[in-house]
Protein backbone atom coordinates (compact mmCIF):
# COMPACT_ATOMS: atom_id res chain seq x y z
CA UNK A 1 0.00 0.00 0.00
CA UNK A 2 1.86 3.45 -0.98
CA UNK A 3 2.86 4.83 2.18
CA UNK A 4 0.50 8.42 1.17
CA UNK A 5 -2.78 6.52 1.61
CA UNK A 6 -1.70 5.07 4.97
CA UNK A 7 -0.29 8.80 6.48
CA UNK A 8 -3.87 9.89 5.48
CA UNK A 9 -5.73 7.25 6.85
CA UNK A 10 -3.69 7.71 9.83
CA UNK A 11 -4.73 11.22 10.14
CA UNK A 12 -8.44 10.41 9.10
CA UNK A 13 -8.64 7.41 11.41
CA UNK A 14 -7.93 9.59 14.44
CA UNK A 15 -10.24 12.50 13.56
CA UNK A 16 -12.96 9.94 12.56
CA UNK A 17 -12.84 7.99 15.60
CA UNK A 18 -12.61 10.86 17.57
CA UNK A 19 -16.21 12.50 15.82
CA UNK A 20 -17.94 8.82 16.31
CA UNK A 21 -17.06 8.88 19.59
CA UNK A 22 -18.13 12.22 20.75
CA UNK A 23 -22.16 11.20 21.71
CA UNK A 24 -21.23 8.45 23.70
CA UNK A 25 -18.93 10.65 25.94
CA UNK A 26 -19.50 9.98 29.72
CA UNK A 27 -21.76 6.93 29.60
CA UNK A 28 -20.66 3.64 31.18
CA UNK A 29 -20.38 0.35 28.88
CA UNK A 30 -23.35 -0.71 30.00
CA UNK A 31 -25.37 2.18 28.81
CA UNK A 32 -23.05 2.01 25.00
CA UNK A 33 -25.86 0.67 22.45
CA UNK A 34 -24.64 -2.62 20.45
CA UNK A 35 -21.91 -2.27 18.11
CA UNK A 36 -23.54 -2.76 15.39
CA UNK A 37 -25.23 0.73 16.17
CA UNK A 38 -22.81 2.70 16.77
CA UNK A 39 -22.87 5.25 13.78
CA UNK A 40 -21.89 8.92 13.67
CA UNK A 41 -25.67 9.33 14.78
CA UNK A 42 -26.39 7.53 17.72
CA UNK A 43 -30.00 5.15 17.41
CA UNK A 44 -33.13 6.32 18.53
CA UNK A 45 -33.31 7.00 22.25
CA UNK A 46 -29.39 7.11 23.33
CA UNK A 47 -29.22 10.35 25.45
CA UNK A 48 -26.18 12.09 23.26
CA UNK A 49 -23.14 13.56 24.93
CA UNK A 50 -23.18 17.26 23.56
CA UNK A 51 -26.12 17.22 22.62
CA UNK A 52 -25.86 20.75 20.23
CA UNK A 53 -22.50 19.23 18.26
CA UNK A 54 -23.04 18.25 14.96
CA UNK A 55 -22.38 14.67 13.98
CA UNK A 56 -19.36 14.14 12.76
CA UNK A 57 -17.83 17.01 14.91
CA UNK A 58 -13.90 16.18 16.02
CA UNK A 59 -13.79 17.49 19.73
CA UNK A 60 -10.69 18.85 21.44
CA UNK A 61 -8.56 15.83 20.68
CA UNK A 62 -8.91 16.53 16.67
CA UNK A 63 -8.26 20.21 17.02
CA UNK A 64 -5.38 20.25 19.30
CA UNK A 65 -3.83 16.95 16.65
CA UNK A 66 -4.47 19.53 13.82
CA UNK A 67 -2.52 22.21 15.48
CA UNK A 68 -0.02 20.18 16.70
CA UNK A 69 0.58 19.11 13.18
CA UNK A 70 -0.05 23.15 11.45
CA UNK A 71 2.57 23.71 14.20
CA UNK A 72 5.26 21.09 12.67
CA UNK A 73 4.91 21.91 9.31
CA UNK A 74 4.71 25.86 9.17
CA UNK A 75 8.17 25.73 11.88
CA UNK A 76 9.73 22.37 10.19
CA UNK A 77 10.82 21.45 13.72
CA UNK A 78 8.97 21.11 16.68
CA UNK A 79 8.68 24.61 18.14
CA UNK A 80 7.31 24.48 21.99
CA UNK A 81 6.22 28.18 22.09
CA UNK A 82 4.29 28.13 18.56
CA UNK A 83 2.25 24.68 19.52
CA UNK A 84 1.93 26.42 22.98
CA UNK A 85 0.18 29.53 21.09
CA UNK A 86 -1.80 27.70 19.05
CA UNK A 87 -3.84 25.91 21.82
CA UNK A 88 -3.88 29.38 23.30
CA UNK A 89 -5.80 30.11 20.26
CA UNK A 90 -7.50 26.98 20.16
CA UNK A 91 -8.73 27.87 23.41
CA UNK A 92 -9.75 31.42 23.13
CA UNK A 93 -10.83 31.45 19.43
CA UNK A 94 -11.91 27.84 18.04
CA UNK A 95 -8.61 27.29 15.95
CA UNK A 96 -8.81 23.84 14.15
CA UNK A 97 -12.21 23.52 16.05
CA UNK A 98 -15.25 22.92 13.38
CA UNK A 99 -17.24 25.59 12.86
CA UNK A 100 -14.79 27.62 15.42
CA UNK A 101 -16.38 26.09 18.59
CA UNK A 102 -14.75 24.97 21.46
CA UNK A 103 -15.82 21.57 23.73
CA UNK A 104 -15.26 19.33 26.28
CA UNK A 105 -11.76 21.07 27.56
CA UNK A 106 -9.71 18.94 29.72
CA UNK A 107 -9.28 20.29 32.79
CA UNK A 108 -5.31 19.73 32.55
CA UNK A 109 -5.20 21.17 29.51
CA UNK A 110 -7.19 24.32 30.40
CA UNK A 111 -4.89 24.29 33.60
CA UNK A 112 -1.95 24.66 31.68
CA UNK A 113 -3.67 26.96 28.80
CA UNK A 114 -4.16 29.44 31.56
CA UNK A 115 -0.76 29.25 32.72
CA UNK A 116 0.56 29.66 28.71
CA UNK A 117 -1.66 33.08 28.60
CA UNK A 118 -0.26 34.41 31.61
CA UNK A 119 3.72 34.09 30.50
CA UNK A 120 4.67 30.71 31.57
CA UNK A 121 7.13 29.27 29.18
CA UNK A 122 5.36 26.34 27.02
CA UNK A 123 7.76 23.67 28.24
CA UNK A 124 7.09 24.55 32.18
CA UNK A 125 3.26 25.06 31.22
CA UNK A 126 1.64 21.36 32.17
CA UNK A 127 1.73 19.84 35.07
CA UNK A 128 4.47 17.50 36.44
CA UNK A 129 2.49 15.92 40.00
CA UNK A 130 1.45 12.39 39.39
CA UNK A 131 -2.03 13.19 39.83
CA UNK A 132 -2.11 15.36 36.50
CA UNK A 133 -1.80 12.06 33.95
CA UNK A 134 -4.35 12.36 31.52
CA UNK A 135 -4.47 11.59 28.18
CA UNK A 136 -4.64 15.30 26.83
CA UNK A 137 -1.13 14.88 25.05
CA UNK A 138 -1.47 11.64 23.69
CA UNK A 139 -4.98 12.11 22.35
CA UNK A 140 -2.69 14.65 19.34
CA UNK A 141 0.62 13.20 19.51
CA UNK A 142 -0.21 10.91 16.29
CA UNK A 143 1.33 13.50 13.58
CA UNK A 144 4.07 13.99 15.20
CA UNK A 145 5.43 10.85 14.03
CA UNK A 146 3.73 11.12 10.67
CA UNK A 147 5.66 13.90 9.85
CA UNK A 148 9.00 13.07 11.87
CA UNK A 149 11.56 11.83 10.05
CA UNK A 150 14.60 11.29 12.23
CA UNK A 151 15.55 8.03 14.09
CA UNK A 152 13.98 6.74 16.96
CA UNK A 153 15.40 8.23 20.09
CA UNK A 154 15.17 11.72 18.06
CA UNK A 155 10.81 10.51 17.62
CA UNK A 156 11.13 10.06 21.20
CA UNK A 157 12.06 12.88 22.51
CA UNK A 158 10.26 15.23 20.63
CA UNK A 159 7.55 13.21 21.71
CA UNK A 160 8.18 13.63 24.96
CA UNK A 161 8.88 17.07 24.70
CA UNK A 162 5.49 18.33 22.80
CA UNK A 163 3.90 16.52 25.92
CA UNK A 164 5.57 19.01 28.52
CA UNK A 165 3.22 21.93 27.10
CA UNK A 166 -0.47 20.45 28.75
CA UNK A 167 1.20 16.81 30.78
CA UNK A 168 4.18 17.22 32.28
CA UNK A 169 4.72 14.23 34.43
CA UNK A 170 6.77 11.47 33.40
CA UNK A 171 4.13 9.00 32.32
CA UNK A 172 1.99 10.82 30.06
CA UNK A 173 6.05 11.95 28.11
CA UNK A 174 6.67 8.38 28.16
CA UNK A 175 3.21 7.15 26.79
CA UNK A 176 3.77 9.83 24.34
CA UNK A 177 6.36 8.39 23.50
CA UNK A 178 5.78 4.73 23.15
CA UNK A 179 2.56 5.85 21.10
CA UNK A 180 4.63 7.43 18.50
CA UNK A 181 7.17 4.64 18.37
CA UNK A 182 4.17 1.89 17.54
CA UNK A 183 3.13 4.50 15.30
CA UNK A 184 6.03 4.27 13.48
CA UNK A 185 6.43 0.69 13.80
CA UNK A 186 2.78 -0.19 12.26
CA UNK A 187 3.81 2.50 9.28
CA UNK A 188 7.19 0.27 8.60
CA UNK A 189 5.12 -2.83 8.78
CA UNK A 190 6.51 -4.28 11.37
CA UNK A 191 5.51 -8.39 12.12
CA UNK A 192 4.62 -6.96 15.69
CA UNK A 193 4.29 -3.28 16.00
CA UNK A 194 3.79 -2.64 19.63
CA UNK A 195 6.42 -5.03 20.79
CA UNK A 196 9.10 -3.51 17.91
CA UNK A 197 8.04 0.07 19.70
CA UNK A 198 8.84 -1.51 23.10
CA UNK A 199 11.58 -2.68 22.90
CA UNK A 200 13.20 0.34 20.81
CA UNK A 201 12.22 2.48 23.73
CA UNK A 202 13.72 0.37 26.28
CA UNK A 203 16.91 0.57 24.05
CA UNK A 204 16.91 4.39 23.91
CA UNK A 205 15.84 4.52 28.16
CA UNK A 206 18.67 2.41 29.32
CA UNK A 207 17.81 0.21 32.35
CA UNK A 208 18.60 2.66 34.99
CA UNK A 209 16.91 5.61 34.00
CA UNK A 210 14.40 6.94 35.52
CA UNK A 211 12.13 6.82 32.36
CA UNK A 212 13.23 2.99 32.46
CA UNK A 213 11.70 2.69 35.87
CA UNK A 214 8.86 4.69 34.76
CA UNK A 215 7.51 2.07 31.82
CA UNK A 216 8.12 -0.80 34.01
CA UNK A 217 6.39 -0.01 37.04
CA UNK A 218 3.44 2.22 35.94
CA UNK A 219 2.34 1.78 31.78
CA UNK A 220 4.01 -2.35 32.17
CA UNK A 221 3.99 -2.65 28.41
CA UNK A 222 4.48 -6.25 28.47
CA UNK A 223 1.34 -6.77 30.39
CA UNK A 224 -1.84 -8.19 28.17
CA UNK A 225 -4.21 -5.58 26.55
CA UNK A 226 -6.83 -4.51 28.52
CA UNK A 227 -9.66 -2.11 27.82
CA UNK A 228 -11.24 0.29 30.21
CA UNK A 229 -11.90 3.40 28.27
CA UNK A 230 -10.82 6.00 30.96
CA UNK A 231 -9.01 9.51 30.61
CA UNK A 232 -6.34 8.09 32.32
CA UNK A 233 -3.23 8.17 30.22
CA UNK A 234 -2.05 4.60 30.28
CA UNK A 235 -5.47 3.23 30.85
CA UNK A 236 -6.34 5.05 27.28
CA UNK A 237 -3.39 3.55 25.83
CA UNK A 238 -3.70 0.09 27.00
CA UNK A 239 -7.14 0.54 25.65
CA UNK A 240 -5.94 1.62 22.36
CA UNK A 241 -3.86 -1.46 22.55
CA UNK A 242 -6.76 -3.81 22.78
CA UNK A 243 -9.29 -2.06 20.71
CA UNK A 244 -6.16 -2.14 17.93
CA UNK A 245 -6.56 -6.17 17.92
CA UNK A 246 -10.63 -6.21 17.02
CA UNK A 247 -9.95 -6.12 12.94
CA UNK A 248 -11.21 -4.17 10.45
CA UNK A 249 -10.93 0.01 10.87
CA UNK A 250 -14.67 -0.07 11.63
CA UNK A 251 -14.46 -3.27 14.24
CA UNK A 252 -11.23 -0.65 16.09
CA UNK A 253 -13.58 1.92 16.69
CA UNK A 254 -16.39 0.64 17.40
CA UNK A 255 -14.63 -1.46 20.33
CA UNK A 256 -12.81 1.38 21.48
CA UNK A 257 -16.34 3.33 21.47
CA UNK A 258 -17.81 -0.26 23.66
CA UNK A 259 -15.69 0.60 26.85
CA UNK A 260 -17.37 4.20 27.60
CA UNK A 261 -16.39 6.53 29.18
CA UNK A 262 -13.78 8.76 27.48
CA UNK A 263 -15.22 7.09 24.01
CA UNK A 264 -13.74 9.97 21.86
CA UNK A 265 -10.02 10.23 22.95
CA UNK A 266 -10.04 5.97 23.17
CA UNK A 267 -11.23 5.88 19.24
CA UNK A 268 -8.95 8.72 18.22
CA UNK A 269 -6.02 6.86 19.92
CA UNK A 270 -7.24 3.20 18.25
CA UNK A 271 -8.20 5.00 15.07
CA UNK A 272 -4.92 6.79 14.22
CA UNK A 273 -3.39 3.27 14.24
CA UNK A 274 -5.97 1.42 12.81
CA UNK A 275 -6.01 4.23 9.75
CA UNK A 276 -1.92 3.36 9.71
CA UNK A 277 -2.12 0.34 9.60
CA UNK A 278 -5.33 -0.23 6.91
CA UNK A 279 -5.28 3.12 4.47
CA UNK A 280 -7.35 5.22 3.82
CA UNK A 281 -9.90 3.71 1.56
CA UNK A 282 -10.38 1.18 4.84
CA UNK A 283 -12.43 3.83 6.74
CA UNK A 284 -16.07 3.36 5.77
CA UNK A 285 -17.05 5.92 3.11
CA UNK A 286 -20.37 7.01 5.04
CA UNK A 287 -18.00 8.56 7.39
CA UNK A 288 -15.46 9.88 5.51
CA UNK A 289 -18.11 11.82 3.70
CA UNK A 290 -19.58 12.94 6.96
CA UNK A 291 -16.90 14.35 8.69
CA UNK A 292 -17.39 17.80 9.12
CA UNK A 293 -14.46 20.23 8.97
CA UNK A 294 -12.66 18.86 5.69
CA UNK A 295 -11.73 22.34 4.58
CA UNK A 296 -9.03 22.36 7.85
CA UNK A 297 -7.96 18.67 7.00
CA UNK A 298 -7.27 18.58 3.45
CA UNK A 299 -4.69 21.24 3.27
CA UNK A 300 -3.07 19.82 6.00
CA UNK A 301 -2.85 16.51 4.39
CA UNK A 302 -1.64 17.74 1.14
CA UNK A 303 1.07 19.52 3.34
CA UNK A 304 2.24 16.64 5.06
CA UNK A 305 2.86 14.24 2.38
CA UNK A 306 4.53 16.83 0.10
CA UNK A 307 6.99 17.31 3.35
CA UNK A 308 7.15 13.21 3.02
CA UNK A 309 8.41 13.33 -0.61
Amino acid sequence: MPIAERIEGGLYGLLIGDALGVPYEFHPPGEIPPQAEIELVPPAGFQRAHARVPPGTWSDDGAHALALLASLLHQGRLDLHDLGQRLVAWYEYGYMAVDWEVFDVGVQTSQAIHKLTTGTPAEQAGRTDEQANGNGSLMRVLPLALWHRGDDASLVADAQRQSLVTHGHLRSQLCCALYCLWARRTLQDADDPWASAVAALRAIHGSESLERAELEWSIRPDDEAEGRGSGYVVDCLRSARWAVQAGSYEQVVKAAISLGNDTDTTACVAGGIAGLRDGIDAIPERWRSHLRGQELVRPLVERLLRSRV
